[in-house]
């Protein structure tokens, strides 16, 4: 037996926490889980593809979108515009999916549970300040004035983490690739997703009456 809807599961982290590495390897540990694929108005790079990494609109797509209400959050990054559809739910409820990842920030873990407080939020944290700041130094493609910022952006994102469900440290990969996991798998048990199937339990037994179930002796 399996719930009829998909698990909602928000992952948040401050860039260079492991968040990418992590969702990556917990969606080749669950079956049947996919990732929501945002919408934006940045110019989509040589690698991306449209509606793989991103839907890729102009502006005035964008805020067709917001003003249909087709949004559960959205917001401005560096002059482009990035939202999540609701539709994303509806496909993977369509799809009969096990779960869908919302790679958000804190104010779209906020805005996303705002509209549906049953999604469950994780927010990855670095093993340090330190490691953290080593990491991003460490892009070749970015220079110092763009490592300030994004370490600056990071202790933004690390003051939210009171709004989260669950907080995870990524300090050694594997073990926190586990407790991904494991905070997945435990939340699918939870009693609200579950009453349905114990309720359905209940009647079949019921139709038994006072005989014995098939196969008993």
């Amino acid at each position: 037996m399996s719930n009829s809807s998909p698990l909602i599961f928000i992952v948040s982290s401050p860039s260079g926490a492991g968040k990418t590495t992590l969702t990556g390897q917990l969606m080749q540990r669950i079956p049947n889980l996919i990732f929501s694929v945002s919408h934006t108005t940045r110019r989509p790079r040589a690698t991306e593809q449209d509606g793989r990494e991103y839907n890729f609109v102009t502006h005035d797509q964008f805020w067709s979108l917001i003003e249909a209400g087709e949004f559960l959050e959205w917001a401005e990054v560096h002059g482009n515009l990035y939202g999540t559809s609701a539709r994303e739910i509806e496909k993977a409820t369509s799809a009969h999916a096990t779960g869908i990842i919302f790679d958000v920030d804190h104010q779209g873990a906020r805005q996303i549970k705002s509209h549906r407080p049953d999604a469950v939020s994780v927010f990855i944290l670095p093993p340090s300040m330190s490691e953290l700041h080593a990491r991003l130094a460490g892009r070749a493609s970015d220079d110092p004035t763009t490592v300030a910022r994004r370490f600056s952006a990071a202790l933004n994102e690390i003051e939210h983490y009171g709004m989260f469900d669950y907080l995870l440290v990524n300090d050694q990969l594997e073990q926190s690739c586990q407790r991904l996991t494991s905070i997945f798998l435990a939340e699918e048990c939870r009693r609200h997703r579950c009453a349905s199937l114990a309720e359905c339990l209940l009647n079949d037994g019921r139709g038994y009456g006072g005989s014995k179930p098939p196969g008993s002796n």
